[in-house]
């Protein structure tokens, strides 16, 4: 059975997980959650309730090298990001880029380093 590895930034509850894992399933693929991240306590404590395992806190203070083990050339990564109301959304009052909640930054900063074949 092949391994999909993947990453699950502002993770929520999960539900980017738990879709991704049922596909995979009907697939005949195995998925595994190699790191996951989500500010909101509450939300973690359910996610961790939900899959068995918490997520890393807040990304802003994580660093990319924390973010997951080494992958073999054979590999396929997906990231999901279920970013909050960003800087250009009407809940974020439209505040900009300079809106200190502003996690694009951060979700860039992944996906340059660590180059997912996948992103959602």
């Amino acid at each position: 059975m092949r391994t999909i590895k993947y990453i699950d930034l502002f993770s929520g509850i999960g539900g980017f997980r738990l879709g991704f894992e049922q596909a995979c399933a009907s697939l005949g693929l195995k998925p595994e959650c190699i790191f996951s991240s989500e500010i909101d306590k509450f939300a973690r404590q359910t996610y961790t309730a939900n899959f068995g395992e918490e997520p890393a806190g807040d990304i802003t203070k994580t660093s990319s090298a924390d973010i997951y083990r080494r992958r073999s050339k054979d590999d396929i990564l997906f990231l999901f990001a279920g970013f909050p109301g960003q800087p250009f959304s009407r809940s974020s009052k439209m505040k900009g880029w300079s809106d200190e909640r502003n996690m694009i930054p951060h979700m860039l900063r992944v996906i340059e380093d660590k180059k997912p074949d996948v992103f959602i």
